[in-house]
């Protein structure tokens, strides 16, 4: 996320190091790269302007204590300015006084608003609500179906009619919500490929007929500027409470996740993360600012992990782990709990230090899906018992996943090292030179193939493929 846009600003940043004071003219330089990644990152140019004016006058401003750079003085005044344009943003729904809470979701056709829809009622729920959604985009062929769908993966209710009348389907809906004992309503609306009247003003009936409580706009964050302008004209039509970007997990650029705001005066409430239902965040401005500037956002993922790590089983891991009784099995469980927390890049890029040096890296998730399939092409008692993996075994298990069976020699060896060195820093001091030794040889071992000869059968493979082709 934002990879690019984060090497540049930090590049820009770099120049200031070594720099005994800040200067007008070393702060124009430095700001002059950082416009330049802005707008590459597509960022509205009014708000790149003001930004750019705002950071240097800020910045001249700013006295360079003892302790610190330029460098880190002028990261600091991004930062904050960032976190400004950006926000505030409160994630509190309110509760009608009467009746259920109607939030009405609105956008183009391809933004993904039906799939938020989902993740939306599933994070409501989370929350205590009770949640009816409501399959109001008549528009669009199999809309209705695919709400129904989500429904039953979430065992939530949805309300949906045989009919073309998307302002009564919303009026109805109200009072199935009364009967059915549910507090909020999601309506579902229609979308276009590009907005036009016939669109808003269908808009506009539902809202009328309504009265929702919060409208959502659901925006896609690839689009870039167009997500932006699409937002400024709903906003006016529709007089929004709030933003969902989604597909930020996909944008590379992030110039709608910078320029919403500014550009609307309406907050970013949500952002979508992923295809999966639990790929919904809150959207607070410190920590996407401290992504953007690869400063990491170790909030969001102890969240993530309190969320899908069972505290009891992490316990009973680290146990194992200390005694050498750790398998291929708790490995296994181990690598499914970190896919739940997302991507390997994403992840890592919210550990502070690692997001500018990710870039170019060959961060593929793929690696992780063999090594599970190695893993289940295994027996149980070849998971509890590595040693007895021979010769023989490897080629099987290797078969059995579609690896080669140095691939899989490689896997059991790197584990056993992993597994011998814990335990030895389990039973050492923190500082001890047992525990240094072994935290320096783990360096050296890489789990998922890197660096091991499945790199090079990999390499090996890419030139067998090669010449194939050219023949």
């Amino acid at each position: 996320m934002f990879e690019s846009l984060t090497q540049r600003i930090n590049d820009a940043v770099r120049t200031l190091q070594g720099r005994g004071r800040i200067s007008e003219n070393n702060v124009k330089d430095a700001l002059r790269e950082v416009r330049t990644a802005l707008l590459e990152a597509d960022v509205n140019l009014k708000v790149v302007r003001d930004f750019i004016d705002t950071v240097q006058k800020k910045a001249l401003g700013q006295k360079v204590l003892s302790t610190l750079h330029p460098g880190q003085v002028m990261i600091k005044v991004i930062h904050d300015e960032l976190v400004e344009m950006m926000g505030p943003v409160s994630h509190d729904i309110p509760r009608a006084d009467m009746g259920a809470t109607v939030i009405m979701l609105a956008g183009l056709q391809g933004s993904g608003k039906t799939t938020t829809c989902g993740k939306l009622a599933r994070y409501l729920t989370e929350k205590g609500r009770k949640v009816l959604m409501v399959a109001a985009d008549l528009q669009r062929p199999a809309a209705v179906e695919q709400l129904r769908v989500l429904g039953q993966q979430l065992d939530i209710p949805v309300y949906c009619e045989d009919t073309k009348d998307p302002v009564g389907v919303a009026q109805r809906s109200l009072a199935a919500a009364r009967k059915q004992g549910c507090d909020t309503v999601l309506l579902d609306t229609a979308g276009r490929l590009h907005i036009d009247d016939d669109l808003m003003a269908e808009l506009e009936r539902v809202a009328k007929a309504v009265h929702p409580h919060q409208i959502y706009l659901v925006c896609d964050a690839m689009t870039g500027q167009d997500a932006v302008n699409s937002a400024r004209e709903f906003n006016q039509r529709l007089e929004l409470d709030g933003v969902i970007l989604t597909k930020l997990d996909g944008d590379a650029r992030g110039g709608a996740a910078v320029s919403v705001k500014a550009v609307t005066g309406k907050p970013i409430k949500f952002i979508g993360v992923g295809e999966k239902l639990d790929r919904l965040e809150e959207f607070h401005p410190d920590r996407m600012a401290g992504r953007i500037l690869g400063m990491g956002d170790v909030v969001t993922l102890v969240e993530k992990a309190q969320a899908t790590v069972d505290a009891a089983e992490a316990q009973k891991m680290q146990e194992k782990l200390q005694k050498a009784e750790f398998t291929f099995e708790d490995f296994q469980k181990q690598l499914q709990q970190m896919r739940k927390l997302g991507s390997m890049r994403e992840v890592l890029s919210m550990i502070p230090g690692l997001g500018s040096q990710l870039a170019g890296l060959p961060l593929d998730d793929h690696e992780m899906v063999l090594t599970e399939a190695i893993i289940q092409s295994m027996t149980p008692r070849e998971r509890q018992q590595p040693d007895l993996i021979d010769a023989s075994r490897r080629r099987r298990i290797a078969r059995g996943a579609g690896v080669p069976p140095q691939e899989v020699a490689g896997l059991v060896k790197s584990f056993e090292q992993v597994r011998d060195m814990v335990k030895q820093m389990s039973g050492a001091g923190l500082f001890s030179k047992d525990r240094s030794d072994a935290l320096r040889a783990m360096q050296g071992i890489d789990l998922f193939g890197r660096g091991s000869p499945r790199k090079k059968l990999r390499s090996k493979r890419k030139k067998k493929d090669r010449k194939r082709r050219s023949r």
